[in-house]
């Protein structure tokens, strides 16, 4: 009997259950992963996040190796291409993206993207944390000794960026690969990882250093939770009073200096260089930016939420827009959107005290080759109350 192992967002051997289930079940294992152009030219298309990839997938490739396989690869419609081996099964982890879910292959689905899987719905993260909490988790799978592959397969070879029409992006990206991840279980810059699955989000919290990196994780699950019992998510705000009510500033100067870090608030071009520098920046500079680019300059969220998304190793839809939304105050976990409406002179004040972050990425700070702010905070955050008051009067 002959399985395959469709390899997604699940880039590894060590806790896999897709692989674990085609191993119980069949004598040969065909492990595949399908380059899709209908996600590599998409609307999330990325050339560092598909570097990144590359490096991941590698690495599998060395770890199916050791193990008598190695990683089958081929390009095109894993709708079409999985059919072409004749195999008697495909096993592969599920996801939660509206795009992944309208790939209608027959297999079966196991766990593994996330900590948890099957909670309710929730779009609270309080009461959704104090419920995962209490949720028994999967034992921790070990890795496989061997892995047959039946006789005859062409593997294929790992294309180039170049070969699939992309260009990376960024100057200093950080290594991918599961051999890398585990070194890193718990440590800044995990969530490109988690993201392309070199490490299992169970795995990481087993070995969680603090209540924190398990609280993270959790709101990882909580987003993931979001898209999928809402898909519509991806494309509009998950608050129906604020779709289509608020006046977005179309304003292209403003956005092109937010994303180069022209912006003459140094944490926010410190944040938008190392990303455009990295391909990351730490989570709470995530939301400052964002809170800058929706309120101060009054910018749709969707363009922040696309730009991220080129460029970001850990570009992830759940948790991008999630984020996006959180913070623009139209999606789950409401709060009145003043609470979100930051001070990025004080959030500098109270995240960067001794300036360490923001001169590391704006070492001109301070002298004339620095410019002025693009707006006055007192008087953005003014038009922003102003637009969202406005908002929710209009809304049906």
């Amino acid at each position: 009997m002959t399985a395959i192992v469709w390899f997604r967002r699940d880039l590894r051997v060590h806790d896999h259950p897709a692989l674990r289930a085609a191993l119980d079940e069949a004598d040969r294992v065909i492990p595949v992963f399908c380059f899709d152009d209908r996600l590599l030219h998409g609307r999330h298309a990325s050339g560092p996040r598909t570097q990144f990839m590359l490096e991941c997938l590698a690495d599998l490739d060395e770890s199916l190796k050791e193990r008598g396989a190695g990683l089958v690869v081929r390009r095109g419609k894993p709708e079409e291409e999985l059919r072409k081996f004749g195999a008697d099964s495909i096993h592969f982890s599920g996801d939660v993206s509206p795009f992944a879910r309208s790939r209608r292959i027959e297999g079966h689905a196991h766990p593994g993207l996330t900590v948890v899987d099957g909670m309710k719905p929730y779009v609270v993260f309080s009461p959704f944390y104090r419920a995962w909490q209490q949720q028994p988790r999967r034992k921790v799978l070990a890795t496989p000794g061997r892995i047959a592959l039946p006789d005859g397969i062409d593997p294929g070879m790992l294309p180039t960026l170049d070969e699939l029409g992309l260009e990376q992006e960024v100057d200093e990206p950080i290594k991918g690969g599961e051999t890398e991840a585990r070194r890193r279980i718990g440590k800044p810059r995990m969530s490109p990882y988690l993201h392309f699955g070199c490490v299992s989000a169970l795995e990481a919290e087993e070995r969680a250093p603090s209540e924190d990196y398990r609280r993270s994780l959790a709101w990882r699950d909580f987003f993931h939770q979001v898209l999928l019992n809402h898909p519509e998510n991806a494309h509009q705000e998950f608050q129906a009073r604020y779709r289509g009510t608020l006046e977005w500033e179309d304003d292209v100067e403003a956005l092109e200096a937010w994303k180069d870090g022209r912006t003459g608030y140094p944490l926010v071009d410190a944040g938008m260089r190392q990303l455009k520098r990295e391909g990351w920046m730490p989570n709470q500079v995530r939301l400052v930016v964002a809170s800058f680019l929706t309120k101060q300059l009054g910018i749709d969220w969707r363009r922040g939420e696309r730009h991220f998304m080129r460029l970001l190793l850990d570009g992830d839809e759940a948790n991008n827009n999630g984020n996006w939304q959180w913070i623009t105050s139209v999606g789950v976990d409401p709060a009145p959107y003043y609470r979100r409406l930051y001070n990025p002179i004080r959030q500098m004040e109270t995240h960067d005290p001794n300036g360490e972050y923001v001169r590391r990425y704006v070492p001109e700070l301070g002298t004339a080759g620095y410019p002025q702010p693009i707006v006055d905070h007192a008087e953005a955050r003014q038009r922003a109350i102003e637009r969202y008051r406005a908002a929710a009067g209009n809304a049906v």
